[in-house]
């Protein structure tokens, strides 16, 4: 009769929704424009969708525009979207310049690194993006180039209480 509990624990494991490819995201520590310190963790309680780029980046620099339309969509469900430049603390100006020529709707951080993007998963490709729901776990990763779907997705998949098969936890775009 005591391996009963057991028994039954290990019978409800084994029927729990399968949840393997979350996985808390890192604390990292990045900068805003202004050079204010954040945290990935201040994020909690949010969806964020955290897209790692750099303004010498090709295909990041073509994918900022989709994020700042899907930022201003999902602005009202409290979907915060930010960009994270991986460009050297030297090129900020180059920073700068790419940002004053393009109006977009998402906060810009800086200070990302290649680490940064090993550390979630990403191995070492720009541009790169992770989805996280509100207890700053990992939903979806995305390598290279986002397509819209590839964000709407886990975005849609986390706003409708998480109904239906999830999103794939990686998508290579490369």
């Amino acid at each position: 009769m005591r391996f009963r509990p057991r028994l039954i624990t290990a019978l409800l494991l084994c029927f729990m929704p399968p949840v393997a490819h979350a996985k808390r995201a890192p604390n990292l520590d990045l900068k805003d424009l202004s050079g204010t310190p954040h945290k990935l963790a201040e994020l909690r309680g949010s969806i964020v969708v955290l897209n790692f780029w750099a303004s010498w980046c090709g295909p990041c620099r073509e994918e900022l525009p989709l994020l700042s339309k899907l930022s201003q969509e999902y602005a009202a469900k409290k979907v915060r979207f930010i960009a994270a430049s991986a460009d050297e603390s030297k090129d900020r100006a180059k920073i700068d310049q790419f940002l004053s020529e393009r109006l977009l709707f998402l906060d810009i951080w800086v200070g990302a690194d290649l680490d940064m993007l090993d550390r979630v998963g990403l191995g070492n490709v720009l541009p790169a993006t992770i989805v996280l729901d509100e207890q700053g776990e990992i939903i979806a990763r995305i390598q290279g180039q986002a397509q819209e779907q590839d964000l709407r997705a886990p975005l849609d998949w986390l706003l409708g209480s998480r109904s239906g098969p999830p999103p794939p936890p990686l998508t290579k775009r490369f």
